[in-house]
């Protein structure tokens, strides 16, 4: 099956319903599949192997991802904010390319291929004659190619194929399974999985999609009111500006008509999602996790694990606001030690998983074992309920005198008091350990602490070895557009405090 033909059976189902608003312009299904068949002619004919789409949000993204499929050629979503040097080189690996540009972005060096601003391009696919053109029906066939942050070195190519894509929509939406009055604020950037999710699964439910290129809380919530949105997704950064907007202001979201907010792509503060559920309160959060390697979400803390986590007098329930919920039907997930051992309930390891979802596949390579399983390099745990808890990545665990320390039990601990906003823990060069704790900071606003303070929090709540050598107060902490952690830009802050 061929992810195109979500939105082909969107628009039988539906022509007139509309698919897509952006800059108060609106798209409808027949109009969106109509210019991805246009589209897909145009790329057939183009000597090119790959589509890049190199722009911010805007009617291109599903545009080109299906007319892509359409062709047969595998889309490659590239990061905007990246320099004409870093470009460069990931270009040249997906070359040649039929590339579609904003009029901002650097004009990259090109071996061979097309490139197009996204103005001209859509320009020339909303309108004109229609050539009907079989598709492929390789479920094999590469459907998406995302180029990952990379931690470190060069950026790794992730291969999506079709029967990864489709496998993950098929179980977990409904085919029309949206309401005409339905929509969704889409504000991840089109490189992002969850960007390429949402336009997926949104299509196959036949919900409008509202797009937002630029997040900021105030026009997030005009936009919520102006376009009746209904759904939103959103990461943890995005969502604690929203909550601070809201709180400047001593207003609350009830009269907005949002019924539902999904969350994912970082760790959610406890303290920041239990705010937002006051500030909601006719809203369903849910908080789902995933990988791109996974083609998105493989766990889900659903609505009710939300208000059961909330309202529960156990305390072992009241935590599970902090995990990131069960897996999903189709998806399997085990947590393994250093030499690969399975784990009991409790004990924090590796996450692995395994589903026909996951793709465990680079450029070039697959790293799935002989069983299907998928290291994910994400540290965690199950509880008894079988409810999964992230406790950072496996490479961020710090190793201070040959004792594991978790990041996240300390960030935890410290996201508990009223006068932290936000908190890092990172390793640090140590000669008498090898490694140990540092910790960078933001104060809430009116609120003070000093670095003594912290550590005899520390020091009175958990074992010796997790208080920080030393405390950096800042005004923000280092984040990728999509809510993850930059802790190796945190750690560069510490290397002049090794010991002597």
């Amino acid at each position: 099956m061929n992810i195109a033909l979500f939105l082909q059976m969107a628009a039988e189902a539906c022509p007139e319903r509309i698919a897509l608003t952006h800059d108060d312009r609106h798209f409808s299904y027949l109009d969106i599949y109509q210019a991805a068949q246009r589209a897909a002619a145009i790329f057939s004919a183009s000597d090119v192997q790959t589509v890049a789409l190199l722009d911010v949000s805007s009617p291109a993204v599903p545009i080109a991802l299906m007319g892509a499929a359409m062709a047969g050629k595998p889309y490659v979503p590239l990061n905007y904010r990246l320099s004409e040097s870093q470009l460069t080189p990931l270009v040249s690996r997906i070359a040649p390319t039929y590339l579609i540009h904003g009029v901002e972005q650097p004009q990259t060096a090109f071996n061979e291929g097309t490139a197009q601003t996204t103005t001209d391009f859509l320009n020339r696919v909303l309108s004109g004659d229609i050539n009907e053109m079989p598709w492929t029906e390789d479920a094999s066939a590469v459907a998406v190619q995302l180029f990952t942050s990379g931690t470190t070195g060069t950026p790794k190519a992730a291969i999506l194929r079709h029967e990864h894509l489709v496998s993950y929509i098929l179980g977990s939406v409904e085919f029309m399974g949206a309401l005409e009055d339905e929509g969704t604020l889409v504000t991840v950037p089109p490189y992002h999985i969850a960007g390429i999710s949402a336009v997926m699964s949104n299509i196959y439910a036949c919900r409008r999609i509202i797009q937002l290129p630029d997040f900021a809380a105030d026009r997030w919530l005009s936009l919520c009111e102006r376009e009746a949105v209904t759904s939103a997704f959103v990461v943890p950064t995005m969502l604690s500006r929203i909550i601070e907007h809201l709180s400047e202001r001593g207003q609350d979201a009830a009269h907005l008509p949002l019924r539902s907010i999904a969350y994912g792509g970082g760790k959610m503060p406890v303290p920041v999602i239990q705010k937002a559920l006051q500030h909601f309160p006719k809203v369903d959060f849910t908080n789902a996790y995933g990988l791109t390697e996974t083609s998105s979400t493989i766990t889900l803390l659903t609505p009710d694990d939300h208000r059961a986590a909330m309202e529960a007098a156990d305390p072992l329930v009241t935590a599970r606001l902090g995990s990131v919920g069960k897996p999903l039907p189709t998806v399997d997930i085990e947590i393994r030690d250093e030499e690969g051992q399975l784990l009991e309930q409790g004990q924090a390891g590796e996450i692995y998983v395994r589903g026909p979802q996951v793709s465990g596949e680079y450029e070039g390579r697959s790293v799935l074992d002989a069983e299907g399983w998928f290291p994910t390099r994400d540290a965690g745990f199950l509880d008894d309920g079988g409810y999964l808890f992230l406790s950072g990545r496996a490479d961020d665990v710090i190793v201070r005198g040959g004792e594991n320390i978790s990041p996240g039990e300390i960030e935890d601990l410290l996201h508990e008091r009223i006068e932290v906003s936000d908190v890092a823990v990172v390793s640090m060069p140590s000669e008498e350990w090898g490694e140990a704790v540092a910790l960078a900071m933001v104060l809430a606003p009116g609120h003070s602490l000093t670095e003594e303070d912290v550590k005899a929090h520390i020091r009175t709540h958990l074992r010796s070895s997790r208080v920080p050598e030393a405390v950096h107060f800042c005004s923000e902490l280092p984040y990728t557009e999509t809510g993850k952690l930059l802790r190796r830009e945190v750690k560069t802050w510490f290397l002049g405090n090794a010991d002597a």
